[in-house]
């Protein structure tokens, strides 16, 4: 399959791939942000590939073992779910309310509060449960381990995300028109709670909208749940030297689960998840780290930051949900190169206010080249021959109009998730 990659310095690529067109880099429904900090040599080995072992040490992880149980014995861990450089996540049974949750057990470091740890539960806290679109948080406690003081969230049990089901379901990477306007409207709506009450979730992207799980899901037993989720994959971790393992290294690691395989079953209501970069207007960081190729310019100029960072987010994801990749290059992407997409795509002047840290940035490289408008852009990616194309031109047009709308510098100027949901194109069927 050939996929069109843009560049700022050339109209058009074609590249040759044998795998669907990329949005970020793969990982699973809940596999946060890795940063790579405290890098060092190995002194651990694995032969399961996932959370680097070098985290386990003080101000790291926490070790679990499959089957251990937490928060006084009321959750038994079942399986993981995922892992981050920040969290790792478990799938467990509340044996108080028998259900089914995931557990995100964060790491112990001493800034935990400016990764947004403490800032999520309070978040989350103050969202309650009641709702719509939005995962709902059950409960949560802190672990004391070897390593530090963990604080763990407990989160209803959700499916795949979005981009699970494209990568899985979809050969051509592209959802079926109705199929992503369902899902457009949902996470808008989900989105637009968040906003009412001024809170910005700080990382909207496809990975982050996830499928709930079917109703009946939450009363099968153990071992069928286990069974939805594949075999435990497990790892048992050795030392490279030869030493016995220390208290704060778990015996094995678990491959993540994967919960996106044809044969699992499948709801049609999506929630928004992650909230570990959400902020509220009382407590505003310095800035996010959410995924280049959806950041918002505000966050790459080092803006003063507010909820409306997500609409810029949404531009991209309305993007890639209808066409199959998003607006901007997701391969070997710069805040450079990424800036210089923004103004040719957009067709708008930096604010002046940006202006001296875009010409630090930039240097003496100064691209005059024009790339394609946003209308053209849409369409050349959309029509683009080799995929489904069920949305006509006009279907098309509209797509564009709403996009453009949110693919503002001013982030005064970006239209509100509520405009959007009320947009004509979005209210027919």
């Amino acid at each position: 399959m050939c996929v069109r990659v843009y560049s700022p310095l050339r109209r058009r690529n074609t590249i040759s791939l044998l795998s669907p067109p990329p949005s970020f880099t793969p990982k699973h429904t809940f596999f946060f942000s890795y940063s790579a900090l405290h890098r060092t040599v190995p002194q651990y080995s694995s032969p399961v590939n996932a959370e680097p072992l070098h985290r386990y040490t003080i101000g790291g992880y926490h070790p679990i073992i499959l089957g251990s149980f937490l928060h006084s014995g009321r959750y038994k861990v079942l399986h993981k779910l995922g892992w981050g450089g920040y969290s790792t996540v478990w799938a467990a049974r509340d044996e108080q309310e028998r259900r089914y949750v995931a557990i995100k057990v964060c790491v112990s470091e001493k800034h935990g509060k400016e990764r947004g740890h403490h800032r999520e539960i309070e978040i989350l806290k103050s969202l309650g449960n009641t709702l719509h679109h939005v995962v709902r948080m059950l409960d949560h406690f802190d672990i004391k381990g070897p390593n530090g003081i963990h604080p763990c969230l407990v989160l209803e049990m959700l499916g795949p995300s979005v981009s699970d089901l494209v990568e899985e379901r979809f050969a051509d990477g592209r959802l079926h028109g109705s199929t992503a306007k369902g899902i457009a409207k949902q996470a808008l709506l989900g989105l637009n709670l968040l906003h009412c009450r001024k809170i910005a979730h700080g990382d909207f992207h496809i990975r982050n909208l996830a499928f709930t799980m079917p109703e009946f899901v939450s009363n099968i037993p153990e071992h069928k749940f286990i069974n939805l989720l594949g075999k435990p994959d497990i790892g048992h971790v050795r030392s490279n030297d030869g030493r016995s393992l220390g208290p704060g290294m778990p015996e094995y690691i678990v491959r993540p689960a994967s919960l996106h395989s044809r044969s699992r079953p499948l709801s049609n209501t999506i929630k928004i998840i992650d909230f570990g970069e959400s902020f509220s207007q009382d407590d505003v960081p310095e800035t996010l780290h959410t995924p280049l190729v959806v950041r918002a310019p505000d966050v790459v100029f080092k803006d003063r930051l507010d909820y409306r960072v997500d609409l810029w987010s949404v531009g991209c994801v309305l993007f890639e949900l209808f066409v199959g990749q998003p607006p901007f290059d997701s391969f070997l992407i710069t805040p450079k190169i990424l800036v210089e997409q923004m103004q040719e795509i957009t067709g708008e002047a930096l604010p002046e206010r940006w202006v001296p840290l875009w010409e630090s940035m930039r240097g003496e490289d100064v691209n005059e080249d024009r790339g394609p408008s946003l209308q053209e852009w849409l369409e050349e990616m959309y029509f683009d021959g080799e995929r489904r194309e069920d949305l006509t031109r006009d279907d098309i047009v509209k797509l564009g109009r709403i996009i453009r709308k949110l693919l503002r510098f001013e982030p005064a100027a970006r239209a509100s998730v509520e405009e959007i949901i009320n947009y004509p194109w979005f209210r027919d069927e």
